[in-house]
C-alpha cells in the first residue's frame, strides 16, 4: 500500500483537562492519527526547551513521526491549553498566549521538505503568531508552485482568527475540511451566500476558491462532501460519547490518506467518520495513556 507523505504544520500543545494534562494541538493530533494511518509524517512545529516540549518530542516520536522539523526554542514554553467539557462532550478552550508554536522559523530545511511531500497540512490557528504565519505561507505558496495539495482544516478558536485570515487562509487551499458549527462563519467571512441547502453553501466556496474537495463534517449526523463532480453524504457512525477532542483531526488524517491513496471519495468519506467516531468514544486526542506528568 502506497505511503504518502505529509508535512503537518502547526501546534505542539498540552490541552489541561481538569484531570490533568493530554498531547494535543491539531496539527500534532493530525500528524499522529495519518502516522496510524500509515503516511510518512513530518511534523512542522516549535516547541520549549521545557518538560513539556521533551515529553512531547517523545510522544510524536512514538508514533514515527519525524521531528527534524519542530524547533526548539528558548526562553519561551512549549504551548498549552485550558479545556473545558460540556455535558455531552463538547470542549471549550482557553489557549495561552506567547507559545514557542507561535514562533516557527522558516529555514533552508523547510523549503527542502516541502519539496518532497505529497501533501500540506495547516489550519486557522496555526497561524496565530505573526513568525508561524509568515513561515506557514510562504511554504503554501512553495506546495502551490509545485502542484502539491495543500488541505485547510478550519479551527475558529476566539480571538485568534478574523474574516480576512479565514478567506485568505482557503484561497491558499486545495482542499477545505471545517465542520457545520464553523460554516456560518466561514460562508460569511467569503462573501458567501448561507444557503437552506449546506451543499449550496459548499458548492459556492468551491466554486470561489477553486477548489479540488470541501468536506464538512457533521458531528453525529456524519459529514458532506462536495466536488466538481461528486457530491457524498455519509451518515454518522454511532459511538457512545466521552470526548470530541481530536474527533475532527483524526477525521481529516483518514481522509486524506485515503485521498491521496486515490481511493474512491465514498469509502473515504465512510473511513473518516468511521475513524472519528472511534476517538470520540475514548478520552483524549490521540489514542495513548499520557499520565499526567508532574511539570503539567
Amino acid at each position: 500500500m502506497r505511503q504518502p507523505k505529509i508535512l503537518s504544520c502547526g501546534e505542539v500543545l498540552w490541552d489541561l483537562f481538569p484531570e490533568g494534562a493530554r498531547f494535543g494541538g491539531a496539527s500534532a493530533n493530525f500528524a499522529c492519527h495519518a502516522a496510524l494511518q500509515g503516511a510518512h509524517l513530518t511534523l512542522l512545529s516549535a516547541v520549549g526547551q521545557d518538560a513539556r516540549g521533551d515529553e512531547a518530542l517523545s510522544i510524536l516520536e512514538s508514533f514515527g513521526i519525524d521531528t527534524t522539523l519542530v524547533q526548539r526554542l528558548s526562553g519561551v514554553r512549549t504551548g498549552s491549553v485550558g479545556v473545558k467539557l460540556d455535558a455531552v462532550g463538547k470542549p471549550s478552550f482557553e489557549i495561552h498566549a506567547n507559545a514557542a508554536w507561535d514562533m516557527i522559523a522558516w529555514t533552508d530545511a523547510v523549503a527542502a521538505r516541502i519539496g518532497e511531500v505529497d501533501a500540506v497540512y495547516f489550519g486557522s490557528l496555526s497561524q496565530r503568531g505573526e513568525v508561524s504565519k509568515a513561515t506557514i505561507l510562504r511554504g503554501l505558496e512553495v506546495a502551490k508552485a509545485r502542484g502539491i495539495a495543500r488541505v485547510l482544516d478550519v479551527n475558529l478558536r476566539k480571538p485568534f482568527y478574523d474574516k480576512i485570515l479565514i478567506a485568505e487562509s482557503i484561497a491558499r487551499a486545495s482542499i477545505l475540511k471545517l465542520s457545520d458549527d464553523e460554516l456560518p462563519e466561514v460562508a460569511t467571512a467569503c462573501g458567501i451566500a448561507l444557503k437552506e441547502n449546506p451543499e449550496d453553501t459548499l458548492r459556492g466556496l468551491l466554486v470561489k476558491f477553486e477548489l479540488e474537495i470541501v468536506v464538512m463534517t457533521r458531528g453525529a449526523e456524519g459529514a458532506l462532501l462536495v466536488s466538481s463532480t461528486q457530491v457524498i453524504s455519509q451518515p454518522g457512525i454511532p459511538t457512545i460519547v466521552k470526548d470530541t477532542v481530536g474527533a475532527g483531526d483524526s477525521f481529516t488524517a483518514a481522509f486524506i490518506i485515503g485521498f491521496l491513496r486515490k481511493e474512491s471519495l465514498d469509502h473515504v468519506l465512510q473511513k473518516a467518520c468511521e475513524t472519528a467516531s472511534a476517538v470520540c468514544a475514548q478520552s483524549g486526542a490521540v489514542p495513548i495513556s499520557v499520565s499526567p506528568a508532574k511539570h503539567c
